[in-house]
């Protein structure tokens, strides 16, 4: 069975890495993932997508929930929440049977037509990982040349989610000391060379 996870973590370089060198090392597979940060610049959001049954997912959380830097993690399969994933797709549309078939589903399913070429359109579509699965089986008789699809985002609907509520307080609580390898400035801003 398909399973969203939200993780929050603390936005430090090598944070993702050690997420998913857990999954590779337990042999799990990870079917989508997206990682952006929170109003907070200092806390991330790791929305993973994976597949297992129930008591795999939840030693999958048990694990990643261990992690120095993770401060929550969620299955939000279960719970009330909205998935969304954008989906960029260069179809050939050669013929004007081609054309009439895309420009049909664009105004069907509320899809943008991004780019108009000589010999084809990108199409820009945004929704539930089953809607643009479907999307796509219907434009690729038409031929799909390319495809690229952000991974699945998700966000918890209940105010009562443990995600949404992380505190100050709790966030202080599990943060790491900054890296004294990152000169300071003498009002104490990061010194940063580019």
């Amino acid at each position: 069975m398909r399973h969203t996870l939200s993780i929050i973590v603390e936005n430090h370089y090598g944070e993702l890495a050690r997420i998913v060198g857990l999954f590779s090392a337990r042999g799990y597979n990870i079917e989508s993932l997206t990682v952006a940060e929170t109003l907070d610049p200092s806390i991330s959001c790791v929305t993973l997508v994976t597949a297992g049954d129930d008591r795999t997912i939840e030693q999958i959380v048990k694990q990643v929930d261990k992690l120095v830097r993770v401060l929550h993690v969620a299955d939000l399969t279960g719970s009330a929440h909205l998935e969304r994933e954008l989906v960029l797709i260069n179809v050939t549309t050669g013929s004007s049977a081609a054309l009439q078939t895309v420009l049909s589903l664009v105004a069907q399913d509320h899809l943008r037509v991004a780019e108009v070429m000589n010999d084809g359109l990108i199409i820009e579509a945004t929704g539930e990982w089953k809607h643009i699965n479907t999307l796509v089986e219907a434009l690729r008789p038409l031929g799909i040349r390319h495809i690229v699809r952000t991974g699945t985002v998700a966000v918890s609907k209940s105010p009562d989610d443990k995600v949404v509520k992380l505190s100050v307080a709790h966030l202080q609580q599990h943060r790491t000391p900054p890296n004294p390898a990152v000169p300071k400035t003498e009002d104490g801003e990061k010194e940063i060379h580019l």
